[in-house]
């Protein structure tokens, strides 16, 4: 990527959403208290919500995840893709980072930090082995990260959570408490569900992505597609957004309000997890010689986590109301207002920790 494409793409993204983007923080937690609001006061809300499924995929859900990654995608240049692939840096740390280091430090931090509460550390483990294949997309806009480069790391990512997910989540809940002395859980992944899960959450917006860019440049020119069709759409993702942060703090409203206390125990290790993940991601990344644009793709990518399967398998595995359910609703509850933070620590942070290089963006 070209200095003057650095420079150029973070102030685009500001014109296309300077409000939404000055102001995003509170438009968050103003969608989390009108979910958890309206899910506490509104009998029936979540009974209704949750009656619309395509088999274990909530459709409202869905639309609304679907809504905020169809602009983000759109955005890739896929065309430039190939030059991600070739890094093998970055492919082999990415890959390290997610399915090595990132289950093994949620096992840690939930057997640590919840000793005591089996239900709550169970959903953890299940949180930390689902990489994330959604928001990674919005936070590593905002932070001006790689969109190529995140597009590509959230499809592997997508590949390995078909193949690996349920492995990991055998060794991680019989085979290595069982070594440790640790009382062991049992649980029956679906591969089906895992499946679903990627191919609705990621390939349906992935192909309407590539395809709009592909048809949108062949019949009107890239100059059209970048400077009009895009801007209009951009805003769209973090409407996407706010929606499906209504609706998921909304399915867990009362249990979140009546049990401050075990949320509160489930938040530390989850704030402890996301923090330590992104900035040991960054300073690796950093390390091992990638630009502030590709080492924030990677950090982002590998402290974000996929929610909504976490939250599918603990509820099809152990039931809506348990407590493996809750730890993982509580999971984007702290993960939102943590990564969005996190933004804005990587835009301060990045003239700083990477002098001279061309892709950090101009405040």
């Amino acid at each position: 990527m070209s200095a003057t494409q650095a420079h150029a793409r973070p102030t685009a993204v500001a014109k296309q959403m300077s409000t939404l983007d000055r102001f995003l923080a509170i438009w968050i937690l103003l969608a989390m208290g009108l979910g958890l609001l309206l899910g506490r006061f509104v009998p029936g809300l979540n009974e209704a919500l949750d009656a619309v499924k395509i088999g274990s995929i909530s459709v409202p859900i869905a639309v609304g995840l679907l809504v905020m990654m169809y602009p983000v995608l759109a955005k890739v240049r896929y065309d430039e893709t190939g030059r991600v692939t070739r890094d093998k840096r970055l492919i082999v740390l990415s890959l390290i980072l997610n399915w090595a280091v990132g289950p093994a430090l949620m096992f840690a931090l939930a057997w640590l930090l919840l000793p005591d509460l089996p239900e709550y550390r169970t959903g953890l483990i299940i949180v930390g082995l689902a990489r994330c294949i959604a928001m990674v997309f919005i936070w590593n806009d905002l932070a001006r990260g790689d969109r190529e480069v995140a597009a590509v790391l959230v499809a592997i990512n997508s590949v390995f959570q078909v193949i690996a997910f349920s492995a990991l989540g055998w060794f991680y809940l019989q085979v290595l408490p069982g070594w440790l002395g640790l009382p062991t859980t049992s649980a029956d992944f679906s591969f089906w569900a895992i499946f679903v899960s990627v191919l609705v959450f990621l390939g349906i917006p992935l192909l309407a992505g590539f395809l709009s860019r592909s048809i949108g440049e062949k019949v009107k020119g890239r100059d059209w597609y970048e400077g009009e069709f895009l801007p209009r759409i951009g805003p769209w993702a973090l409407y996407g957004l706010l929606f499906t942060i209504v609706l998921l703090f909304s399915f867990q409203g009362e249990a979140i309000i009546n049990q401050p206390l075990d949320v509160a125990r489930i938040a530390l290790p989850l704030l402890a997890y996301f923090t330590m993940m992104w900035l040991g991601s960054l300073l690796l990344a950093r390390a091992v010689g990638l630009d502030y644009a590709r080492a924030t793709s990677v950090a982002f990518t590998a402290a974000g986590n996929n929610f909504e399967l976490a939250i599918a398998v603990a509820i099809g595995t152990f039931g809506i109301t348990s407590g493996q359910a809750l730890a993982g609703v509580v999971g984007p509850l702290i993960e939102v207002p943590v990564l969005v933070g996190l933004v804005y620590v990587s835009l301060w942070l990045g003239p700083k920790l990477f002098k001279g290089d061309p892709s950090v963006p101009i405040r």
